[in-house]
């Protein structure tokens, strides 16, 4: 507990010494966390050491987010297209 009391004064220090709320501030860094744990899943998924299930599990977030993030950062992955496979099923 002692540890967490040190980083909510840590945080609160830092609130009076800049124009952010603390709750602005912990959005900072979850932002920060989240960007260095995609970095990392994207150089395993990059030499294919790590599928796009795995990756979405540990990030928590939907497959779709994650093929936008790979689109945004320009990184090659299949499409696949839904809609063909639907109309295949239906003939």
């Amino acid at each position: 507990m002692s540890n967490l009391s040190n980083i909510t004064s840590e945080i609160e220090k830092y609130a009076s010494d800049s124009n952010l709320t603390e709750l602005q501030i912990v959005e900072k860094l979850e932002k920060h966390y989240f960007n260095k744990k995609v970095n990392e899943n994207l150089k395993l998924y990059k030499k294919g050491k790590k599928k796009v299930r795995e990756i979405t599990k540990d990030l928590k977030i939907s497959p779709r987010r994650f093929y936008a993030i790979l689109e945004k950062k320009k990184i090659e992955h299949k499409k696949y297209k839904k809609s063909d496979s639907n109309q295949e099923a239906q003939l």
